[in-house]
């Protein structure tokens, strides 16, 4: 499967690059869309027609991971030749962010199933909710062809039960907002980890790859992921940026 960071900061879009999503494909040529901060759609139409998408899951509904998702339907709904109805995974412990989802014609709401997982495609993907002031889940998505592992944490705290949710992952797509500084000050982080705690749970999960993702808007982003690395050890670390690639 393949990877490729569309958005890359948090909170807000600046410099030209927009807030988390990220473009999911199978070895099938299923294009799943990991969340659809700002910008999703510009960038998206850099690597494919956004009439491509064969489906949307969301980690939860704070505007840097859903402000383009109405663009997104804008853009399909307005096609000559309509594309088919999009499905758009998400949980239902919001109803009305969740009731947001349909759209007559353009997109389907599906609530995706904590306890259990839900199949979307050639993926088949596991749920973990996680610290942070709004429900949101961490997801483990294993490609059913290949086996290939891909945990997105989502927006989180530091938990110990990420560390057994992301064992052995091919890549740990980790939210990183905080620098080593934050981590010495406080301990843990509330809401996001830092580049210590991302880069820990790296190494105790014996991942394959680390990559940071909602990242900081201030501060030496060279900084934040030789933090992240020398608390990994082996595990190579990346940078999110705009249009990076990651094949598994």
């Amino acid at each position: 499967m393949k990877l490729t960071a569309l958005g890359v900061w948090g909170g807000y879009p600046t410099r030209d690059a927009g807030t988390t999503s990220y473009l999911l494909q199978s070895e099938e040529g299923f294009n799943l869309l990991l969340d659809a901060g700002s910008r999703a759609v510009t960038e998206l139409e850099h690597e494919l027609s956004p009439n491509d998408l064969d489906a949307i899951i969301l980690s939860h509904y704070h505007e840097d991971h859903i402000a383009d998702l109405g663009a997104l339907r804008q853009y399909r709904q307005l096609q000559t030749v309509k594309p088919e109805i999009l499905p758009i995974y998400g949980h239902q412990e919001n109803e009305y962010e969740f009731s947001k989802l349909s759209l007559e014609n353009v997109s389907q709401g599906m609530a995706y199933d904590v306890e259990n997982g839900t199949s979307v495609g050639p993926f088949d993907i596991q749920f973990l909710k996680t610290v942070h002031p709004v429900t949101c889940y961490a997801m483990r998505i294993v490609e059913r062809a290949t086996g290939q592992v891909l945990v997105y944490t989502g927006d989180t705290g530091y938990f110990a039960e990420l560390v057994d949710f992301s064992k052995d992952a091919n890549i740990l797509l980790a939210d990183v907002y905080f620098f080593k500084e934050h981590y010495t000050k406080y301990s843990h982080m509330p809401n996001h980890l830092s580049s210590v705690e991302a880069g820990e749970i790296a190494a105790q999960a014996n991942v394959k790859k680390l990559i940071l993702t909602h990242l900081p808007q201030v501060g030496d982003l060279q900084v934040l992921r030789d933090e992240a690395q020398e608390a990994a050890g082996k595990i190579p670390v990346d940078l999110a940026q705009p249009h990076m690639k990651w094949t598994v």
